[in-house]
Parts: C-alpha cells; sequence; structure tokens
C-alpha cells in the first residue's frame, strides 16, 4: 500500500529527500516505482528483447517523471545513483560474473532502476521506525549465522556484515534497513522470475551463495551510501542542501 502518513521532520544530520512532496504524490511516486519494477521484469521475462526494450522505456519514462518532481538535490541524487549503479553492475555481473542476466548483458533498464528503488527506499523511509530497524538487524545476524553454520550462504553472510556496517557508520540506518527489505523481495521475485541468476559460488573465492543471497540488500545500502557521501561532497552542495543529507564518513 502507498505510503500516507506525513514524512517525518528530519534532523540537520538527516536527508529530507523527497521530502518536500505532499503526501498523495509521494504514494503515488511509490505506486509508480513498485509497478514499474513488477511489471519490467514481467515484460523482460515473457516478451524477451521486446519485453526488455519497453522494460527500459517504461524505466526511462518514470525516471524522467522523477527528474521533474524533484529538487536539484534529488535530481542529482537521481543521476548520481544511476552511475555508480552502472559501473557496480558492469563490474559484479559483466566483470566479476558473481550473477548473470538471461541474455548475458547488462539490460539497459537496470541502472536507473536502482535509482528508482533507491527514490522508492527515501519515500518510504518516514514509515520506518527503530524497532524495525532493530528488527532488520537483528534478522540479518540470525539468519547469517544459520546459513553460515549449514554453509549454503558464505556470501550471504559476508553481505550481512557489509549492511550491518553500513548501517553502523550512517545515521541514515532507516533508509538502509528499508532498502535491505526492498532489494530482498525484488531479488526473490526477480531471480523466481529468471530474469537474473547468483551463481552457486562466487568466482575467485570458493564461497557458496544463495539464489539470491539473503543478503543482497548490503549492495543497495552501500550504493545508497555512496550516493550520498558522492553527493554530499560535491562543492555545489552547500547551505541548507548540505544541511539536508546525512553525515557519512
Amino acid at each position: 500500500m502507498p505510503p500516507t502518513a506525513a514524512p517525518t521532520p528530519a534532523s540537520p544530520a538527516e536527508p529530507d529527500l523527497w521530502g518536500h512532496l505532499p503526501a498523495r504524490t509521494r504514494g503515488l511516486v511509490a505506486t509508480h516505482v513498485v509497478g514499474v519494477i513488477v511489471g519490467g521484469l514481467a515484460l523482460d521475462r515473457e516478451f524477451g528483447w521486446t519485453g526488455q526494450h519497453l522494460a527500459t522505456l517504461w524505466t526511462v519514462a518514470v525516471f524522467a517523471w522523477l527528474l521533474r518532481l524533484g529538487r536539484p538535490l534529488e535530481r542529482r541524487v537521481l543521476l548520481v545513483c544511476t552511475a555508480l549503479a552502472g559501473v557496480g553492475e558492469a563490474v559484479l555481473s559483466l566483470g566479476w560474473g558473481v550473477y548473470d542476466y538471461r541474455f548475458g548483458n547488462l539490460p539497459l533498464f537496470v541502472p536507473p532502476g536502482h535509482a528508482l528503488l533507491m527514490t522508492l527506499g527515501l519515500v518510504v523511509r518516514p514509515l520506518v521506525t527503530p524497532r524495525h530497524v532493530a528488527a532488520v538487524a537483528a534478522g540479518a545476524a540470525v539468519w547469517a549465522i544459520v546459513v553460515l553454520w549449514r554453509g549454503t550462504d558464505a556470501f550471504g553472510t559476508i553481505l550481512a556484515g557489509l549492511f550491518l556496517v553500513c548501517a553502523g557508520l550512517s545515521r541514515g540506518r532507516d533508509l538502509y534497513a528499508a532498502m535491505f527489505v526492498l532489494a530482498l523481495a525484488m531479488e526473490l521475485y526477480g531471480t523466481a522470475l529468471g530474469n537474473w541468476t547468483w551463481r552457486p559460488s562466487v568466482p575467485g573465492t570458493g564461497w557458496s551463495a544463495a539464489n539470491p543471497p539473503f543478503a543482497a540488500g548490503a549492495f543497495y545500502a552501500l550504493l545508497d551510501l555512496l550516493v550520498l557521501a558522492a553527493v554530499r561532497r560535491r562543492p555545489r552542495v552547500h547551505g541548507r542542501g548540505a544541511a539536508l543529507l546525512p553525515d557519512v564518513p
């Protein structure tokens, strides 16, 4: 259900990204992002290359709409997130081969799709309470121990540690908790459809990996941390704009 609650007032050390939008518009943003992720991946799976191109057009259309809705700060976050996600996808999939897309390529909708998912996390963030954050962190820690003991997802255990570090390094841990859950849901959906597949062993390491690793959301938390850090350190972000971003080491 799209969020309808009013955003929690941000302190000077917390981001207020998309906080300028009224509740109804934030609900529309959440609905469109969920729609393009669910529908776009279904198109890609059911209609081959044609579906992939349609998914790309749909993603670009929603991305352009968000650029229009956003202030200069949100626009920079969208663009920086897309650029960093493209580099990360090229390294992890095409280079390292940790996972493979079904046509062996990097679908064009994927990098901007990461920016859309981050936007969804920012929109639902006001609904995340410290209790939710603690539950996500505890769940990740417990499951990491279970799969490590079973030897079925060593990579997921490592990623769970990465997530906990990302959450501990930033005051935006509510955002990272939201992204962890949203990314896990998307990974389960995408791998169930067969849009991409994680290899059972991480190349060059011998680490076992589930399909998907349960803590794949750690990559998204790290991406968000890097995006917010990059935007904050730009000389053009100053004054009130800088105050809207979290302290990131």
